[in-house]
């Protein structure tokens, strides 16, 4: 036979694809079950998920493998026993859910594992116990890997109370709470996925009883997230974590969330750092309410209603680091009325901060808002570059305020540098020529502007 370009690019395709196969198909039935050979048929019209059951509850009593080929097959009400392995090719083989309580759901189990399986829920709803497509609860070791989630009319893919890694997986058109959830985990690695286009959440991680959660979200592409739901943030987040102490936030890519790209609420101990995160409709890296210690540093931002916002000293924000992060484009458009709260800022601290190393460009109104009313203690702002904006810096001047230096920044092609202000109202002159001899509590030094 004649060798063409056409006919090796399609051996090697074949081959690759041979591969991908027989080394899927090796670790799942050496020693384990096709599938295929028990009577599970590919394009089959009826409901096929007795039988599959069937199949992985035998499989399970021998810490056996199951292999299923490529192909369609409806099935619904799958209980994982508590030692699964399911297997397929990546892309091919597609569980399609037929309908009825729940699609795939496992409960206090020793061992999960899919790998290469695609899950079509065919935005079919299933009852609130199960609460996704795939739902895993109690644990002690969860293995998802290389699946393909879609239409889900909950979440894509729900795991509570256990331990182990969800990666590598495509996550799509989730249009309850969330692509990802994990509530209440023991330790989970979130890593390497890609989710998109869901209804209200890209990966929300959760305790409803405040702990230490120590969840990795890592790595992730999570893009196009919606707030259906509606609210004022509480939905339209790419990474949202609430209640959870301990999580990292690490080298993920986010990008066009209704609202935030990473939002942190009521999280101690978080760390959001060397993040890329693009066009947030609200505030886009935000670390809010009840937390003591946030490590935010090196992400990107570039598009929001503001920047970074590290708040709420009211209800017990505090203690943070911000630095060597680039914000840039920040507006004053936000998908609902507010004329309570200042937006186009680039980063807006409260309470026991370091903000340091930040590069400012491009901010409708302030590069940085220092306190709100007397919500305001302990504040360093040193060494950041602001440049393009109205104002450098805002800084609450209302009785009862602590400590604040802003030093040795460069502000830079600004009408005003820093300016006092009691809310929403600007009560001084520029602080930089005037000085701070009436507020013994500020100390503004070694600032250029220009």
């Amino acid at each position: 036979m004649m060798i063409n370009r056409r006919n090796f690019l399609s051996s090697v395709g074949t081959s690759i694809i041979a591969l991908s196969a027989s080394s899927a198909y090796a670790r799942a039935v050496g020693g384990g079950i096709n599938a295929n050979s028990e009577g599970l048929r590919a394009g089959a019209s009826s409901d096929q998920g007795k039988l599959l059951q069937k199949i992985i509850d035998a499989a399970s009593k021998n810490s056996q493998a199951v292999f299923v080929e490529p192909g369609r097959y409806k099935v619904s009400n799958l209980i994982l026993p508590k030692n699964t392995r399911l297997y397929g090719i990546n892309g091919a083989s597609i569980l399609e859910y037929a309908g009825g309580d729940h699609f795939i759901y496992a409960e206090n189990s020793n061992h999960i594992e899919l790998e290469g399986i695609s899950l079509d829920g065919g935005l079919l709803p299933v009852k609130d116990y199960a609460q996704a497509n795939l739902g895993i609860v109690n644990s002690k070791h969860v293995n998802i890997e290389n699946c393909k989630i879609t239409n889900a009319a909950q979440s894509g893919i729900e795991v509570s109370k256990s331990a182990g890694r969800i990666s590598k997986n495509q996550i799509d058109t989730a249009v309850g709470t969330a692509g990802i959830v994990g509530q209440a985990n023991k330790g989970m690695m979130i890593s390497d996925n890609v989710v998109s286009e869901c209804a209200n959440a890209g990966i929300l991680v959760y305790r409803r009883d405040r702990g230490e959660d120590n969840t990795m979200i890592t790595n992730n592409r999570v893009k196009f997230i919606s707030a259906v739901k509606g609210g004022t943030g509480q939905y339209g987040n790419g990474i949202n974590t609430w209640q959870a102490d301990g999580v990292m936030i690490a080298n993920n890519h986010v990008s066009d969330c209704a609202y935030s790209t990473i939002r942190s609420n009521s999280c101690s101990n978080i760390q959001i750092t060397n993040n890329t995160c693009l066009r947030a409709g609200e505030t886009s890296v935000y670390s809010e309410f009840a937390f003591q210690g946030a490590l935010i540093s090196g992400n990107i931002v570039d598009g929001a209603a503001r920047g970074i916002s590290i708040a709420n000293l009211d209800e017990g924000g505090r203690l943070t680091v911000c630095s060597n992060n680039l914000v840039r484009n920040i507006h004053e458009n936000v998908p609902y009325a507010d004329k309570q709260h200042i937006f186009g800022t680039g980063i807006l601290a409260e309470a026991d901060i370091a903000i340091t190393g930040n590069v400012i460009e491009r901010t409708s109104r302030f590069g940085m808002l220092l306190g709100w009313g007397e919500y305001l203690r302990n504040v360093t702002a040193s060494s950041n570059i602001i440049r393009d904006t109205k104002t450098g810096f805002y800084v609450s001047v209302v009785g009862g305020t602590g400590q604040v230096s802003i030093t040795n920044n460069i502000i830079a092609k600004v009408s005003r540098g820093i300016i006092g202000h009691r809310w929403q109202d600007a009560v001084t002159g520029d602080l930089v020529k005037e000085g701070t001899h009436k507020y013994p509590n500020l100390s503004i030094v070694g600032n250029r502007l220009s």
